[in-house]
């Protein structure tokens, strides 16, 4: 089993007390968050600590499902020099929003946004193919303007594009999703954090409601082989979730 712990968790901290902090807890992966405070990350430093990563793209001002040509096709950008930083660090994947609908594209617009965001997606898929990265993408919690909060379309879209899925159990559990219609095969990474379903809180294992055992050992038995990365809000969270994962799984 392959766990390791989002620098989100750090975020308001330098990087380098990130890296420091989850490889003391004895984790072996970190996805890197690669957008501010972090757009810029210093190679030397991350071979420096004896961890493997995986890259989270940019989120933040990004959206590659936006109607708008401009800033669809600089989302699309920054999303590739992520899939290149990754490529140069030898990065196990890449994970990627599929974007967001505004208030007026919602409204009006959505389904150029989905036609967007699927081609966008299909871009990115063909590009990480050839720089050799696997490239997934995210399902959404159930938020005004989200777009694919619905795992079984998202599945469909990847698989006619053979491409893969980050399961965020955390988002699926808020879009309302039970563990046993969490699992599909496009699944290579997974992104794992509690919520009690009202709220994408982000909360250490074990501190909600969700039955996470039930969703990993469907993914176990099924002979998942990508990483699970906790994905919580501070290091006490990711110190509390790797003990509960310790204490309940084979690890």
């Amino acid at each position: 089993m392959k766990i390791g712990a989002s620098s989100l968790a750090g975020i308001e901290h330098p990087l380098e007390d990130t890296l420091e902090f989850i490889e003391n807890l004895g984790l072996e992966y970190v996805e890197l968050v690669h957008q501010f405070p972090a757009e810029n990350i210093d190679v030397n430093v991350l071979e420096s600590y004896n961890l493997k990563y995986s890259i989270h793209a940019p989120f933040m001002d990004v959206n590659i499902a936006s109607v708008q040509d401009k800033s669809r096709l600089n989302s699309i950008k920054q999303i590739k020099d992520s899939i290149d930083f990754a490529n140069e660090i030898n990065a196990e994947a890449v994970v990627v929003h599929p974007g967001l609908a505004p208030f007026l594209a919602n409204k009006y617009f959505l389904d150029t946004v989905y036609k967007y965001s699927n081609e966008s997606i299909e871009e990115i898929g063909k590009y990480s193919e050839n720089q050799g990265i696997l490239t997934t993408i995210e399902n959404m919690p159930t938020f005004d303007g989200m777009i694919y909060q619905n795992l079984k379309d998202l599945d469909e879209l990847l698989v006619s594009l053979d491409m893969s899925m980050t399961l965020d159990i955390g988002h699926a559990n808020h879009a309302g999703y039970s563990p046993e219609a969490m699992y599909f095969d496009s699944i290579k990474h997974v992104h794992a954090h509690d919520n009690f379903g009202d709220d994408d809180a982000h909360l250490a294992l074990g501190e909600g409601s969700i039955e996470l055992n039930t969703i990993i050992n469907t993914l176990e038995k099924n002979n998942f082989d990508g990483i699970y990365i906790i994905e919580v809000n501070d290091y006490d969270s990711i110190k509390n979730s790797y003990e509960y994962m310790k204490k309940n799984f084979k690890i």
